[in-house]
């Protein structure tokens, strides 16, 4: 069932499922989420169960805010208090040393943890009824089955799991999952590129935020970063555009079951080929990704072209998504 907040009682009865141990479907300002309490064991197992992710893999907990953060975190550094300050809430996870005994499925039974205090109205006014009812964070990946493409609508999350109560909030603004920033080594590492920039999280931070693999030891497990993810049934690949021009125009009006997605103005001769422009501007085009490829799945097409994002530290979060949906197709193939 998707529930209109704006109606009277209808947060109050989102409230009262999660407290319940109940599975919800949240709306963010990135992507909709599949939330329980993070402290209630067999609620988080159950988002595990659904979604058939790997028990180890860890979730991202949602909290009001840097107080609610403490809860859960054994220590925040001020360099996790600086991000904290200047974007949150907003579309950043930050990983920190977890408490010991606190949320150990959420966490996947690792001694960190990511939180994140989310933007979205409707996410705060949700997280402020359960901390009222005893409920100190929300743990909630993407509501999509594990390495499918996440929602970025109620509809979507309906789609995925019928019998789940949703929270309508509208399209989320932003369209791709946060940023992560593993915040317990002593300086910043940016696990997962996301719609803050790297040049925005390094100016609040006061220090460059290094790559996962300019430190020698190894880092806590995060959520959304493994090398396959984000894979529409279709298969992605990844072209510049001189590529795509030259495909389109070797297979004529024979090319079918094909979608393209691309900055690039391109022409073809089938009638039975789904071309869609892919905005300049990485926001938007954030914005658009997931959509996108659901309605290319929707169209029943076998094959996904898209222009590969240009270089610029812009389209860091665009490019890191459909390079993990690529890799997701080559990995079956193989």
């Amino acid at each position: 069932m998707i529930l209109d907040p704006t109606q009277p009682g209808a947060l109050a009865q989102a409230a009262d499922a999660v407290a319940a141990g109940e599975l919800l479907g949240l709306p963010t300002e990135t992507v909709y989420g599949l939330a329980a309490d993070a402290e209630n064991a067999g609620a988080v197992r159950r988002i595990f169960a659904l979604k058939g992710r790997p028990a180890s893999h860890p979730l991202i907990v949602h909290v009001a805010g840097s107080e609610a953060a403490g809860h859960f975190a054994r220590q925040v550094p001020d360099l996790a208090q600086r991000l904290m300050a200047a974007f949150w809430p907003g579309p950043l996870t930050l990983i920190l040393a977890r408490r010991e005994g606190v949320a150990d499925e959420a966490a996947g039974g690792h001694t960190s943890i990511g939180l994140r205090c989310p933007a979205h109205p409707v996410a705060k006014s949700l997280l402020a009824a359960c901390a009222a009812r005893g409920v100190h964070g929300l743990a909630a990946p993407s509501a999509n089955r594990f390495g499918r493409v996440s929602p970025t609508t109620a509809a979507h999350v309906a789609e995925e799991f019928a019998d789940v109560l949703v929270l309508d909030g509208g399209a989320c603004a932003v369209g791709i999952e946060s940023a992560i920033v593993d915040c317990t080594r002593g300086q910043p590492v940016l696990l997962r590129p996301g719609a803050i920039s790297r040049a925005e999280l390094e100016k609040a931070a006061g220090c460059r935020v290094r790559h996962p693999d300019e430190l020698a030891a190894p880092g806590p497990q995060a959520p959304g970063t493994l090398a396959a993810h984000y894979a529409p049934r279709a298969t992605v690949r990844l072209m510049d555009g001189k590529m795509l021009k030259t495909a389109l125009e070797l297979l004529g009006s024979e090319a079918a079951h094909i979608a393209v997605w691309s900055r690039a103005a391109l022409k073809s001769a089938s009638r039975k080929l789904i071309l869609r422009r892919m905005p300049d501007n990485p926001a938007q085009a954030a914005h658009e990704l997931f959509a996108t490829l659901r309605a290319f799945d929707q169209a029943q097409v076998k094959l996904i072209w898209v222009e590969t994002p240009p270089p610029e530290i812009e389209w860091e979060g665009v490019r890191d998504r459909l390079e993990r949906a690529a890799a997701s197709a080559a990995g079956a193939r193989e």
